[in-house]
């Protein structure tokens, strides 16, 4: 008899034992896996990919669906009765929705603008987060949001997923190893192609959507088509442009690698060259990050694509490393490559693992959430961690918009009142600025 056939029969002789038929019935029957009551605040695109993953962990009951637009909510709605028989609540107002469902689960899947207030209330109300990147628009909201997570004892999982991804994950490994020798340097970029774009009139917001909530403590501008739904990264009252929205995978994957927390010293230049539409975040720019022992270099474009620069076939994204040994390569599509100095080594290269749709590791980063909810255990991509990648990217637009460069102790930017006066902003009527 092997193992199997042993643990079956033993299991089998164990419930003869039971005579009560209610008792053999619990015996038999396997218990359901426990499912989290989840919220999902943000529906759109992005937010339903979370969800997504979400339910397919098998882990979660959805009850609640919030957002400012009821077209999303309709369109998210529909697209879950499709996949689970769970039937959510809707709202527009992530307050009443918390007050009523009290989840143990939130998902802030929304404009950057908005994650620290949903985050912090969800935290305060009783619930694990999954926060999406970049935690906060500001330095200081961040701060808070990792004090109400210690503060709070909850779980507070960032969207950063490259932390999880296989081959970001062998890459960082490969690194570390001492392989590539002693890094010197890293550059991170995204460039992607386009014209010069055409203005986009100002109209009013669609019916189905309450502006004045969207815009929430950030300042009431007027509705523009190209800002919603996806394009307001590249409205500085609401995102951070591609240095916040993008360069904040590729900052995290540099802080990944190193044991230095955070830069000491920052500067970054660029502005707007080609672009003539209705954005206003730049359509280029160069961030230079002085760390003790090495520098990193951010560079993005949104024009002038070409085919010299690509790393993949489809796109020109990614961080170099370069050693003494050789150059690392790790972007997205195309995995990870490294190139070694000595010409007579073989180039070694890694392919991604990836998952559809959107191709990312959403799953593997869902499933080390639910473990730290059950174990204690900080995530792999802790809101600390997340804070300073967040970080990163917003000293980089510090810089930008001071036009020179700033120091950074972990905390604040010494002895510079001036500076340190843009990690905070004005919130907008009622709202308060956490702390």
């Amino acid at each position: 008899m092997n193992r199997t056939d042993f643990l079956k029969t033993s299991a089998i002789a164990g419930a003869t034992l039971i005579t009560d038929p209610l008792q053999v019935r619990a015996f038999i029957t396997p218990k359901k896996a426990q499912k989290y009551r989840t919220a999902v605040v943000g529906t759109g695109w992005w937010g339903g990919n979370i969800m997504l993953s979400a339910i397919q962990a098998g882990e979660s009951q959805i009850v609640a669906l919030c957002d400012v637009d009821t077209r999303q909510l309709k369109k998210t709605s529909e697209d879950l009765s499709k996949l689970t028989s769970d039937k959510p609540k809707l709202y527009r107002d992530y307050r009443e929705m918390l007050a009523k469902e009290k989840p143990e689960i939130v998902i802030v899947a929304t404009p950057d603008h908005w994650h620290p207030l949903i985050a912090i209330a969800a935290m305060q109300a009783g619930a694990n987060v999954y926060v999406e990147k970049p935690i906060s628009h500001t330095i200081n909201e961040g701060k808070a949001m990792v004090h109400t997570a210690r503060q709070t004892g909850k779980i507070c999982q960032v969207g950063l997923h490259r932390r999880i991804s296989p081959h970001n994950v062998s890459g960082m490994d490969f690194l570390k190893s001492g392989r590539a020798g002693k890094i010197g340097m890293a550059r991170a970029f995204v460039y992607y192609g386009g014209g010069a774009g055409q203005p986009t009139p100002n109209t009013e917001a669609p019916p189905e959507m309450d502006w004045n909530m969207w815009c929430g403590p950030a300042p009431l501008r007027a509705f523009n088509p190209a800002m919603h739904p996806r394009g307001w990264r590249n409205f500085l009252d609401y995102g951070n442009g591609v240095l916040g929205d993008w360069g904040v995978h590729w900052m995290d994957q540099i802080l990944f690698w190193t044991e230095e927390k955070h830069p000491r010293k920052v500067y970054s230049t660029g502005g707007r060259s080609i672009l003539q539409n209705s954005t206003d975040a730049p359509d280029h720019q160069v961030a230079t990050f002085e760390f003790e022992n090495f520098t990193a270099v951010w560079e993005q474009r949104t024009f002038a694509g070409n085919r010299a620069e690509k790393t993949h076939p489809d796109q020109a994204v990614g961080v170099y490393f370069y050693g003494t040994e050789g150059t690392l390569h790790i972007g997205w599509l195309d995995g990870w490559t490294f190139y070694p100095a000595d010409k007579n080594k073989p180039v070694i290269h890694e392919e991604a693992k990836l998952n559809k749709p959107d191709d990312q590791n959403i799953s593997e980063l869902w499933a080390n959430f639910l473990s730290s909810i059950k174990t204690g255990k900080l995530p792999v991509a802790d809101i600390e961690i997340g804070h300073r990648s967040t970080n990163m990217a917003l000293l980089g637009m510090l810089s930008l918009k001071l036009g020179r460069s700033v120091a950074w102790d972990g905390s604040q930017i010494p002895n510079d009142p001036e500076a340190n006066k843009l990690l905070s902003r004005a919130y907008r009527g009622d709202w308060q600025y956490p702390t």
